[in-house]
């Protein structure tokens, strides 16, 4: 299998989840997020058995980064700490706002096909990996 690795900066104001999914989805069917760090001035983490997500605002240093990202959507997590050090760690959900920077970098998978399709044991649309050709 190769691994195409894909270096990525977002500028202020950019959503984080949609460019993340926008640049994957130019570049081929499969990909994962490797790393992020950066910095927020607002954050949409949903925690885990939350129904939808929790807005953060202010100052916020991006710790962690990482998921998978196919063409029917991305599954990442996040986490982030604010100005006094708390911690804050879910699923990213859109509307996450840049403030400085945010450096990820994207592993291209080509010959790869990554779908979300439900999985009967979990009920949620899980990750399917195909090989192409």
């Amino acid at each position: 299998m190769s691994l195409l690795a894909h270096p990525l900066r977002l500028g202020p104001g950019a959503d984080l989840r949609a460019a993340i999914e926008a640049a994957a989805a130019e570049a081929c069917a499969a990909a994962f997020v490797l790393q992020g760090i950066g910095s927020l001035s607002v954050a949409q983490l949903r925690y885990a058995g939350m129904p939808g997500a929790t807005e953060l605002r202010g100052d916020l240093e991006i710790l962690t980064l990482a998921g998978s990202v196919a063409p029917d959507g991305a599954h990442l997590h996040m986490s982030v700490s604010d100005a006094q050090g708390r911690v804050y760690g879910g699923h990213v959900a859109a509307g996450c706002v840049v403030r400085t920077t945010a450096e990820l970098l994207l592993a291209l998978l080509p010959g790869h096909s990554l779908r979300r399709e439900t999985d009967p044991a979990s009920g949620y649309k899980e990750l399917v990996v195909r090989a192409l050709g």
